[in-house]
């Protein structure tokens, strides 16, 4: 019989159908790149500019599949601490207290040293079991009994040491722990890697994983994203903002506007009840799209040129 999980990785048709139903509108590449990610169990390195939807695929993926998800958030200097565990030094420190009170009675009886040694090495291993253990994302993952979604954001920020850190992870669904030994997923979880491409990613991770390159979209697919996301905002208006945003990204600029940048601008043109583009508004509202000014210097001479072949 095949599983309601199953049929909802029936094909990357089914899977892209339901994304849209999901508010995420997406192409055929990126359908088949998640769909061949849960078929064949490996993680999925999702790279290119911000604002594209890199971290939203993941979102939308653990909602349709009904799974939880974990996501851990890159940053330099993180390290196996604040990603697979750390002890509760608290509790092992109250513990420690309660043992000490009841030292008389637990060392009662032992003969000798080594008995004594012996007797206080069993409540030691205490302090290391999996009781006094903080779970951080990338063993709350592993130990998902129903499986889970993990979303390792932006890894291109962490340093090369916790990227080779990952390798384990990410070849076997496994992590080793000195003081308890390896901890093999209960379930499989889809493991989705982002990058923004600040660095280049090694080649070991690379191997391990498949590649998905989200660019910015086509005119056609932008305006069916903005059509799902604004959908009060009229046709003719849509077509010429999106038509401007793609002139907008051909000029050579600090950061050029996402789409995420570009559903910004699009509900505020239908907030400001603008119902056509021209020169006056797409000056005052250009700092929704661009980030610097050095970039809006750069445009405010060019506005009336790329309006009118944006129209």
């Amino acid at each position: 019989m095949i599983t309601q999980h199953q049929a909802k990785l029936a094909s990357p048709e089914i899977l892209r159908s339901n994304f849209e139903k999901l508010g995420y509108i997406c192409s055929d590449a990126i359908a088949t790149a998640v769909y061949l990610a849960c078929q064949l169990q490996k993680p999925i390195l999702i790279e290119g500019p911000p604002g594209v939807g890199k971290t939203e695929l993941a979102k939308k993926t653990a909602e349709y599949l009904a799974s939880p998800l974990i996501r851990m958030q890159c940053y330099e200097g993180l390290d196996e601490a604040k990603a697979l565990y750390e002890w509760k030094y608290g509790k092992q420190l109250l513990y420690t207290q309660v043992l000490k009170d009841q030292l008389g009675d637990v060392m009662r009886g032992a003969r000798g040293l080594d008995e004594s040694v012996q007797r206080l090495h069993q409540f030691g291993d205490i302090f290391y079991s999996e009781q006094f253990l903080e779970r951080r994302p990338l063993l709350q993952a592993l130990q998902a009994e129903e499986g889970a979604v993990l979303l390792i954001d932006e890894i291109d920020k962490a340093d090369q040491e916790f990227e080779a850190f990952l390798l384990e992870l990410l070849s076997d669904y496994q992590v080793s722990i000195p003081e308890i030994g390896t901890v093999k997923a209960k379930s499989k979880p889809i493991v989705m890697l982002t990058s923004n491409n600040t660095r280049e990613l090694g080649d070991a991770l690379k191997r391990r994983c498949l590649h998905l390159y989200i660019p910015f979209p086509e005119a056609s697919l932008e305006n069916k994203i903005i059509a799902s996301q604004v959908p009060e905002i009229n046709e003719v208006l849509r077509k010429n903002l999106v038509s401007f945003v793609n002139e907008l990204r051909e000029l050579s600029l600090k950061k050029a506007p996402a789409v995420s940048e570009t559903i910004d601008w699009a509900r505020a043109l239908l907030l400001l009840n603008v119902t056509a583009l021209d020169e006056p508004w797409l000056k005052d509202t250009l700092n929704l799209l661009l980030k610097f000014q050095e970039d809006v210097e750069l445009v405010e001479p060019e506005l009336k040129r790329l309006l009118n072949k944006s129209l």
